[in-house]
């Protein structure tokens, strides 16, 4: 596990960003990658921990010992194939990840946890510069057919290892290409997106067909997909944004951070916004309400659109700067985040809720505030107006949308809105229909999504064949 004595000799060094004013210009990713020699010395940093507790933080069961110690030995090609034995999409998870794994890593103790998330893009990022990623191509095929109805990461994982064991698989995808949020959501000065294309180009070499502006539940029948399969995954996502029910709603300009963010993805691609109004946050005051990740990526959007200001507004109060380690490790900790979007010049205030929104003409020009104490109670006199004439509602999903193929198929939801299953064989309460993702958890991160779809589809495989050689 690296060299014995490394994370003594070497200090921790992250991958930078490129200046504010150069990256802001443009949407392309701007991480400035680690040499390799740097890379190597932060896989020595790994330590001999006996209990390797990054394994308690990573839900997609990286062996991250073992590829951070063949990195400091130069192997990196084996680096990959262990990298790749539990994790489908590295190259995704290395980019967008927050990286729960370096908050469980013992080093992170004093602050200074291993870099294994930039190891880790690193190790994907070269296995596809030498060559060795390639279509595995199943020797013996069982003619059995799933439909998978969503290509973000839950499917898209899922799709790739149901294929891999022989099945003949079709992913079924509303939009006009495949990805789900990692195409539509996720901007592109995050992650190019020319990664999910060459992942859906080897997967089509491996036997996956991927059927795009099909909406299963509104333009196809759900009975029609499940009598031609012999099992069906549902991939959908968390789609059901959580709305702001004040004075205002209905003006123009306050908009589901879900519907701005994609049309940017569009725009980039060259794809159709369709007939749809346009959103810009160009030349305008913008207000984000959300302190998450959507938020985040709003706040970026709309700096390079070319908005005058922006400002994140959070209802929970200021988390601390530091957690105390000896209660919240190895677990994620609730302390103060500042992603690259934020530090490109958002102003950022908690404790904070909407009263009402007002405008003119039409048009939404001020959102109407005030504070909140800690019991989440208004603070009488601590009213404030803030000029708004984009106002973006990144304030998380509630559940998967149920209107359509959710309710067609009747499956049975839990209490909070979610498809009921459980994790040891996904099935929802419809003979052969299976279920993954944040359509079955809730809205979460990337790396639950990759976990699911990858037990999701030995779950499928156990049910078609009895038994199943893929791992969980």
């Amino acid at each position: 596990m690296g060299k014995v004595t490394g994370f003594l000799e070497f200090d921790r060094h992250e991958q930078r960003y490129a200046p504010v004013a150069d990256r802001v210009r443009h949407f392309d990713e701007f991480l400035i990658p680690l040499d390799e020699s740097t890379l190597r010395q932060q896989g020595a940093r790994c330590m001999d921990c006996g209990i390797p507790f990054c394994h308690t933080g990573c839900p997609v069961n990286n062996i991250i010992p073992d590829w951070n110690d063949l990195v400091y030995r130069d192997q990196w090609r084996e680096a990959a194939e262990v990298l790749h034995s539990t994790n489908n999409f590295p190259e995704f998870t290395g980019r967008i990840c927050p990286a729960p794994c370096e908050e469980a890593c013992t080093l992170n103790i004093d602050d200074a946890p291993v870099t294994i998330k930039s190891i880790e893009a690193a190790i994907a990022d070269r296995a596809w510069q030498e060559g060795w990623v390639a279509p595995d191509i199943p020797a013996v095929r069982t003619g059995r057919r799933v439909a998978i109805v969503g290509s973000g990461p839950a499917g898209m994982a899922c799709a790739q290892q149901l294929a891999r064991a022989g099945h003949d698989v079709t992913v079924f995808e509303k939009h006009a290409k495949p990805g789900g949020l990692l195409r539509y959501g996720i901007p592109d000065f995050k992650m190019a997106k020319d990664f999910v294309d060459r992942r859906v180009s080897q997967m089509e070499a491996e036997g996956v067909s991927f059927r795009t502006d099909t909406h299963v539940g509104a333009g196809l029948a759900t009975g029609d997909l499940v009598r031609d399969h012999d099992a069906v995954v549902l991939a959908g996502g968390s789609e059901k944004a959580r709305d702001l029910p004040v004075e205002g709603r209905d003006l123009r300009g306050v908009e589901f951070a879900m519907d701005f963010l994609p049309q940017q993805n569009r725009r980039i691609s060259g794809e159709s916004l369709g007939e749809v109004e346009e959103i810009s946050a160009g030349g305008k005051h913008v207000v984000v309400i959300g302190g998450g990740d959507t938020g985040s990526d709003c706040i970026g959007t709309s700096f390079r659109q070319g908005a005058v200001s922006v400002t994140q507004l959070e209802i929970m109060p200021m988390p601390p700067e530091k957690p105390d380690k000896a209660t919240t490790w190895p677990l994620w900790p609730l302390r103060l985040r500042t992603s690259s979007s934020q530090a490109e010049g958002a102003g950022r205030d908690w404790s904070v809720a909407t009263k009402r929104l007002s405008g003119v003409d039409g048009a939404v020009s001020t959102l109407h505030g005030v504070r909140l104490d800690q019991r989440m109670q208004e603070v009488p006199g601590t009213e404030f107006e803030l000029k708004a004439e984009l106002v973006l509602l990144a304030m998380g999903f509630v559940h998967p949308v149920h209107e359509g193929m959710l309710d067609e198929l009747e499956v049975e939801l839990d209490a909070r809105g979610n498809v009921l299953a459980d994790t040891d064989n996904y099935a929802t309460t419809q003979p052969q229909v299976f279920v993954a993702g944040d359509m079955r958890r809730g809205q979460s991160l990337v790396v639950w999504a990759i976990r699911e779809g990858r037990q999701c589809a030995r779950a499928v495989d156990e049910f078609l064949t009895g038994s199943s050689t893929l791992p969980r």
